[in-house]
């Protein structure tokens, strides 16, 4: 199964640029990258300050792709 994400729509959407999200966020650029590529999966305790930051659920966030 593989974890698909919205953080880049959602980021773009707010016009906030990538390396500020990961400056908030306590990550590198390349971290966001690499989340927002879907080629890395975020700890739940990241993955939960993404929710927090976007202000809303996980699952509107990240998918589950069966």
């Amino acid at each position: 199964m593989k974890v698909n994400n919205q953080i880049k729509t959602l980021r773009e959407a707010r016009k906030i640029p990538q390396n500020q999200m990961a400056n908030d966020l306590g990550v590198s650029r390349q971290t966001m990258t690499a989340i927002e590529k879907m080629k890395y999966n975020p700890s739940l305790e990241l993955s939960l300050k993404i929710a927090r930051y976007f202000e809303l659920p996980m699952e509107k966030i990240f998918q589950l792709e069966e």
